[in-house]
């Protein structure tokens, strides 16, 4: 059994380049892994843009109050299921 990776991406208003770091992670030819999204707060089009990723069940998109990026990482840990965690700010 090959373990989970939960890959946690803390974003801030940064749709416009965030979909460069979502095609990174799935070009990697290790399967089994999720990526964690963690929304803090954006007002430009960050969710509208990861919903075009969604159709991949391996990335998955939470939206918090503005928070600041350690605490969207911690939302991160609480919501990843891998047995190995990594940040992928």
């Amino acid at each position: 059994m090959q373990p989970l990776f939960s890959i946690i991406t803390p974003t801030y208003n940064r749709g416009y380049i965030l979909w460069k770091t979502i095609q990174s992670v799935q070009k990697q030819i290790y399967p089994h892994w999720e990526l964690l999204v963690i929304d803090d707060g954006s007002t430009d089009n960050t969710r509208q843009m990861v919903a075009e990723f969604q159709k991949d069940p391996r990335i998955k998109y939470h939206f918090t109050t503005n928070g600041g990026a350690n605490r969207a990482r911690n939302i991160g840990l609480t919501k990843a299921k891998g047995e190995i965690i990594t940040y992928l700010d």
